[in-house]
């Protein structure tokens, strides 16, 4: 027999549960139909249980945007650690980035609503130590293997966050997603190659989807 669940344990339990049924709704309904309500039903918690751990509905929506950001960092230094070639490890983390974000749970989520919810400031603070410290570490490995006095790290790192995430959100809007894919990979590798001054190879066909 199993022994008893601490409390710690319960409340441990009980939060999980309110944010991975609260993610489900948020990518499906968006943050402004989705109601507190439905969460707790869905967790089948009392709301006491939710204002127990978050203070509202933001709160929550706050909380489930820090666990997207970490899973798409993650998913980013998988793809990138193991290639050799600081400029190919940059591509493939970007390709990462962009396979998370094809991901309409995701998208929404992470690109759409949590600018427009918690404000471009408070989305950036939370970004900054996983998808910006993932992109400046690359960018600072492709630039100690081939230093250029023309290139900083800290624009450029800026300026490629802006484009890929404008780039996510233009290949999920495209009438043919994949060959708008296809076309973005393509146009990622001339992009680094012209940036960085030295060929990464031919491109490689996009793979499947990931599912963050």
């Amino acid at each position: 027999m199993s022994r008893p669940r601490t409390q710690a344990e319960r409340l441990t339990v009980t939060r999980a549960t309110l944010l991975r049924e609260a993610r489900l709704i948020f990518a499906a309904s968006g943050y402004d139909a989705a109601a507190t309500e439905e969460i707790v039903q869905r967790a089948n918690v009392t709301r006491g249980a939710l204002y127990y751990h978050f203070k509202d509905k933001r709160a929550v929506f706050e909380a489930i945007v820090e666990e997207v950001a970490r899973e798409i960092a993650a998913s980013i230094d998988r793809m990138a650690e193991p290639v050799g070639d600081p400029l190919r490890a940059l591509i493939e983390g970007t390709r990462a980035f962009l396979d998370a974000c094809l991901d309409p749970a995701v998208r929404r989520i992470y690109l759409i609503d949590a600018p427009a919810v918690l404000g471009w400031h408070r989305w950036r603070e939370i970004d900054a130590p996983h998808g910006v410290r993932s992109l400046r570490e690359g960018v600072a490995a492709v630039l100690t293997a081939r230093p250029d006095p023309a290139l900083s790290v800290e624009p450029i790192t800026f300026l490629l966050s802006g484009a890929f995430n404008e780039a996510a959100l233009w290949i999920a809007e495209a009438k043919d997603e994949k060959a708008a894919r296809r076309e973005m990979d393509h146009m990622l590798v001339q992009l680094m190659e012209r940036l960085f001054g030295s060929p990464a190879g031919p491109a490689r066909p996009p793979r499947a989807r990931a599912r963050v």
